[in-house]
């Protein structure tokens, strides 16, 4: 079997858990591959190069930008703005979005789902992935919290969600002041913006009184894996679920796509648990 050609793509591309991540899943597969990590400043310069690979995927800041070069893009990922996930088959690249999927399944590895009151911090590339991810559960009922200077945007990814698929959805936007004033109890509290996120470790997106009002608590931050967030749901007895989880899942998600590949729970219990590894060795124990 000839190894295939596999990238992520982004600019700048420091460290990634792409190719750990990604090599673990392949040596499930016993699909033997090469995987390159490839700082891409120009997407259009790129494109020969990527039409060259077996499949690839995008991280920041290409998620929306490699959509005008994409060959069709699937419908979720066209009205999210999104695309993480590229097939190539004869030179014609197919998008993809699998970062809602992963939050998705990450959740459900817990025993949660993406459904009921959700509320959803941020409303930048993430947020919106999974915004849409919700949007296809049944009985959701979503609220997005903007900061004050972002209410536009917020407002923008409201409207998207409403005309998504042409069904009318129950969704709100929030800011952080309103939804630290109100209380209404969530189901899950999904955190998808950047607060928390190494190195600025102490960081929390909302207080402990807004946790105590959710069943469950999902940080889409990975490093490190004890967010202040969950840290505050840990202590208030409010299950905790870390980011790592959906990053694996999304990368699974991927696998299903360009390969039908599927996978034991039991085998993503422990690439979960080894990738959780790599990043704190890597950070020095920060993680």
């Amino acid at each position: 079997m000839e190894p295939q050609k596999i990238a992520v793509i982004g600019h700048p591309i420091g460290h990634t858990m792409s190719p750990f991540i990604h090599e673990r899943l392949f040596a499930l597969s016993r699909r033997p591959l090469s995987y390159t990590v490839l700082d891409v400043p120009d997407l259009k310069e790129a494109i020969p190069v990527l039409c060259g690979l077996d499949c690839f995927n995008v991280t920041i800041p290409h998620k929306n930008a490699i959509i005008p070069f994409l060959d069709e893009v699937e419908e979720k990922a066209k009205a999210s703005g999104s695309v993480n996930t590229v097939q190539v088959k004869q030179g014609r690249l197919f998008g993809y979005t699998t970062d809602g999927a992963g939050c998705r399944a990450a959740l459900k590895n817990h025993g949660t789902e993406l459904s009921g009151k959700v509320l959803l911090l941020g409303n930048g590339g993430a947020a919106r992935a999974i915004a849409f991810e919700a949007a296809e559960c049944p009985g959701t009922s979503l609220t997005i919290v903007s900061r004050e200077n972002s209410v536009e945007k917020g407002q923008k990814l409201c409207s998207d969600l409403q005309k998504y698929r042409g069904v009318g959805r129950e969704v709100r936007v929030l800011t952080y002041a309103a939804l630290e004033s109100e209380k209404t109890e969530f189901d899950v509290l999904i955190n998808a913006t950047s607060a928390g996120m190494y190195p600025h470790t102490g960081e929390c997106p909302v207080s402990e009184e807004v946790v105590s009002r959710c069943s469950a608590v999902f940080d889409a931050v990975y490093n490190p894996a004890e967010t202040e967030l969950l840290q505050r749901a840990e202590r208030l007895g409010v299950k905790a679920i870390g980011g790592m989880e959906m990053l694996v899942f999304q990368a699974v998600a991927a696998h299903e796509i360009w390969y039908g590949t599927q996978f034991k729970v039991s085998e993503l219990a422990v690439i979960c648990k080894d990738a959780a590894e790599e990043m704190r060795r890597i950070f020095g124990g920060k993680a």
